[in-house]
């Protein structure tokens, strides 16, 4: 399966920490940004018209990040993001099933994106 998807955000801006008060006293709840909620919807929005059950097996992962800008960035950090969404949207059940995940980096393209490729890996 190959998906075309949005640049993910980074992890940084991924949750956000709310403060909270209780009867134990005051702590914080991380919660998921409004980033991270929109990127969510997006993909789900995306792969809406994609009619296929969530993958059952292990799974193999490859992601070819293709930044907007040159600017440098942490390839790894946008994964999170990333996997969520996919999980979100039912291509598979839960990112635990990934055996094997590679990142590379693309060329830089206008607004960035992220091409992805799953292979389902049958038991022999």
């Amino acid at each position: 399966m190959r998906l075309v998807l949005p640049w993910p955000p980074s992890v940084n801006h991924y949750w956000r920490s709310v403060p909270i008060r209780g009867r134990s006293g005051r702590g914080v709840r991380v919660v998921l940004s409004r980033e991270g909620k929109a990127y969510r919807r997006d993909v789900c929005a995306r792969l809406r018209g994609h009619d296929q059950r969530p993958m059952e097996s292990r799974l193999h992962v490859r992601v070819v990040l293709y930044p907007p800008t040159r600017r440098a960035i942490d390839i790894d950090n946008r994964m999170k993001a990333l996997l969520d969404a996919l999980e979100h949207a039912r291509i598979y059940h839960d990112d635990s099933q990934i055996d094997r995940l590679v990142i590379e980096r693309g060329e830089v393209f206008k607004g960035g994106k992220a091409v992805v490729e799953i292979t389902e890996v049958h038991p022999s």
